[in-house]
């Protein structure tokens, strides 16, 4: 056995031990829709008009060329599309590049690459101590024209009729009744999208097999779930166990009362309940504060882990908030509670770009346009919020498990606290806008000692607690402001003496997100090791 491709298999086989829910929680993830992030030929100019809703030329080799660009951004993670065979025909629907239209499980879509490059880019994440996220449908396949026309012998493995429901739109359906939304085929007139029997043992266990190899073939590190409520709950447990990686799922549900009781089933969901509170708090100057810490309030009442919910502002399926308003200030507010509030943050490729793609598919532009701008005002900004998230996981070992809570509020600021007295995070933001009036927030509750030296991370300057740890806050042009205990950022690159300046995005790309070796699973590790190497010199 050769010594790269050992220690490759190696590298994987480790990840593959570490990739639980407890190693998720610290990490960061960065949506990419895989066609609209990076080309092989590295073109910065080719054209994509993503209103046509037809493939433009990214590839997994693409994304291996620019995942320098993410990782200074601080991100630990990546979550690309669905990477299944897809349906071919261009219709009325537009074409597949978002891969949500599969129709073969065990057939990659070569229009993003081949096996050896998708396991090209586990591995150049892996050496990046990154994890790959894969996207994976459950809930159906597709088929162009009506539903009375599908010929399921072109559907892999479920090719005969008996494996689906019997054909009916969701959309003839009472979408909000549980059985009808299970058996419902989603999709149209156009483009069918026949609706899996997952409640049937023989597909589940097909399913849980396919997932299985999924996972191990291309070293994947966690899996996001499409559709999760058009799927039967039953169906989840079994998939999370064979899948072995931590699963997330789509739950499209504002409703914590609704959607958090899926968390009894998977290891974690996307948090919808928080998504639409949050837009509506920061996409205006009269947007909502209160009501976005009720809701917080009622989540963590809910939710059975709210450390393992991953946490977003946009995403493919939903307006991109600069098509609300191209306040920078707001959407610097609302990605800074994107990263810095409970969860597992994910930011959708081309956020730190300010992209305004109002809806699907029109949110889906390819970045390469944007010449991967890293003296972007978002990148720069998201790399500081990556950073000092980093730094107080590492700091502290219980500030992965800490409960957040609200500690001031009125109708245009709010102030978050995390983390124990020494090592927290006090993040505050505002929906003031770009232009409001400055002015002073004396704020309590901080948890800092009298005289402690406290440090804003963002602007790195630094200030003395009050007798009974206030702290006060500049509210200048809308912008957050983030706070940290000076005496703990020791030892880090954040805002000490020749470091780069704050956002700079210089230090993440070669900042490991955990210190490898440093977790519970070492001593599987260890024994894989050991006996990989009994085996080479046996």
């Amino acid at each position: 056995m050769q010594l790269l491709p050992f220690l490759a298999l190696l590298a994987n086989a480790y990840y593959a031990l570490t990739a639980t829910p407890n190693e998720w929680r610290s990490r960061s993830i960065y949506q990419v829709v895989t066609d609209r992030f990076g080309r092989s030929d590295g073109s910065t100019t080719a054209s994509c008009n993503p209103g046509l809703g037809k493939y433009c030329g990214g590839s997994w080799n693409g994304l291996v060329d620019k995942l320098d660009y993410i990782k200074g951004m601080g991100f630990s993670a990546v979550w690309i599309s669905p990477v299944t065979y897809q349906e071919q025909e261009v219709t009325a629907d537009l074409a597949s590049y978002h891969g949500y239209w599969q129709q073969d499980l065990y057939r990659l879509n070569d229009a993003f690459g081949s096996e050896d490059d998708l396991k090209a880019l586990a591995q150049a994440l892996h050496d990046r101590d990154m994890y790959l996220m894969l996207d994976v449908v459950v809930n159906h396949f597709a088929w162009p024209g009506n539903g009375t026309t599908v010929d399921y012998s072109n559907l892999n493995p479920f090719n005969k009729e008996e494996y689906f429901h019997p054909f009916h739109l969701l959309s003839d359906l009472d979408a909000n009744n549980k059985t009808d939304a299970e058996i419902g085929w989603l999709g149209d007139d156009v483009l069918s999208l026949p609706d899996v029997k997952t409640e049937d043992p023989q597909v589940a266990s097909m399913y849980y097999s396919w997932i299985e190899s999924l996972v191990s073939n291309y070293s994947a590190d966690g899996v996001r779930i499409d559709t999760v409520l058009n799927v039967n709950a039953d169906f989840f447990p079994g998939f999370n166990k064979a899948a072995g990686v931590f699963c997330t799922g789509e739950v499209f549900n504002g409703d914590p009362a609704s959607s958090c009781p899926i968390q009894e089933d998977l290891d974690s969901i996307l948090n919808f309940p928080i998504y639409f509170y949050l837009t509506s708090a920061f996409n205006s100057t009269s947007g909502n504060i209160t009501a976005l810490v009720d809701q917080m309030q009622d989540v963590k009442n809910i939710c059975r882990d709210i450390h393992t919910l991953t946490t977003f502002s946009e995403n493919h399926d939903f307006p991109r908030f600069a098509s609300y308003t191209k306040d920078m200030s707001l959407a610097s507010n609302i990605i800074t509670y994107n990263i810095l509030a409970d969860g597992i943050p994910i930011i959708y490729y081309g956020q730190e770009q300010h992209l305004d793609g109002s809806f699907n598919p029109v949110n889906r532009e390819a970045l390469w346009l944007t010449k991967y701008d890293t003296d972007a005002t978002l990148y720069k900004l998201i790399s500081s919020l990556n950073q000092i998230r980093t730094h107080a996981y590492e700091n502290d070992g219980r500030y992965a498990t800490y409960v957040g809570f609200t500690i001031y509020h009125d109708d245009h600021i709010m102030a978050m606290r995390k983390g124990f007295d020494g090592s927290q995070v006090i993040t505050v933001l505002t929906n003031e806008g770009e232009g409001a009036d400055s002015h002073t927030l004396n704020l309590k509750n901080t948890g800092f000692s009298a005289g402690e030296k406290v440090m804003e991370v963002l602007t790195c300057k630094e200030q003395t607690a009050q007798n009974d740890g206030t702290i006060n806050v500049a509210m200048k042009d809308g912008q957050p402001n983030i706070f940290y205990p000076s005496k703990a950022l020791s030892g880090s690159k954040i805002c000490q003496p020749g470091s780069p300046p704050s956002g700079s995005g210089k230090d993440n790309a070669a900042m490991s997100s955990r210190k490898v070796f440093g977790d519970s699973s070492i001593l599987a590790f260890v024994g894989v090791l050991s006996l990989w190497i009994t085996l080479l010199y046996w």
